[in-house]
């Protein structure tokens, strides 16, 4: 199977959990979680970042619900997302390494491809597990029983230290979506209708998740993990990016 295909799968499992999970009806929803040190202070990163190649596509939803990849708008927002990030570390005087770009013809099986396979699944399972009601017993505060972020890639990511010269990596994945003009016109009448009949009927629109995190490449250490789900936002132009970075990497610990 070909890198991109195989990751983008992976990655794309990951949205769609995350979205099927923690998706809500309107105001954007952000669930940032910051290291701590051994006496529980907050990690603050000492060294350099760099931005690992941005896995993000956009869709238009069509009237019947499909979202059908739009190829130009996905290569806009591939553009304008690093140009955002880069601006924001700039502007917290943080210092930074040259993007490292995920050559085309990646093996999944090489230590580049497993260390961005492993943090796919890392960044599920602290989605997944660091949420009221489904912490795992091993990631708990036994003080105070609340989550930890205690999560880690292992050691083999100095592979990636080694490649870019950086002390931090930070990933991230966005599926953001747009609703066609049959799709908003569907969903107006079908709100209409629901009204009509003293009730509530939204068939959705469009959406932006997102899931992002910061490792420290000489340890392995996940210090710095967000997700974002919310019903506006865009990807398509330099302003809307700008907005939705500010969301996306909402306390990161600099």
């Amino acid at each position: 199977m070909p890198r991109t295909l195989d990751l983008r799968t992976s990655s794309l499992r990951l949205l769609l959990f995350a979205a099927i999970s923690f998706a809500v009806p309107a105001a954007a929803y952000t669930h940032a979680k910051v290291a701590t040190t051994a006496t529980g202070d907050r990690i603050k990163i000492t060294g350099s970042v760099v931005i690992v190649e941005p896995d993000i596509e956009l869709s238009e939803i069509s009237a019947g619900g499909l979202a059908e990849p739009r190829k130009e708008w996905s290569d806009a927002a591939r553009h304008f997302y690093p140009q955002a990030v880069h601006a924001l570390l700039t502007g917290k005087k943080t210092d930074q390494k040259p993007d490292y770009d995920v050559p085309d013809n990646l093996d999944p099986a090489s230590r580049q491809g497993q260390i961005l396979r492993l943090n796919q699944a890392v960044a599920l399972s602290i989605a997944q597990y660091s949420m009221p009601g489904s912490v795992l017993a091993t990631k708990k505060d036994p003080r105070t029983g609340k989550p930890t972020m205690d999560w880690t890639l292992g050691p083999g990511v100095t592979a990636l230290r080694d490649v870019t010269g950086a002390d931090y990596a930070l990933f991230t994945y966005i599926r953001d979506s747009y609703s066609s003009g049959g799709r908003t016109a569907l969903r107006m009448f079908a709100m209409l209708a629901g009204v009509a009949m003293g009730s509530y009927v939204d068939i959705g629109g469009g959406q932006q998740i997102g899931v992002a995190t910061l490792v420290d490449l000489r340890t392995g250490q996940v210090v710095w993990f967000n997700l974002l789900a919310r019903q506006s936002g865009d990807l398509r132009n330099e302003q809307g990016t700008q907005a939705t970075v500010a969301q996306m990497l909402k306390d990161l610990p600099l």
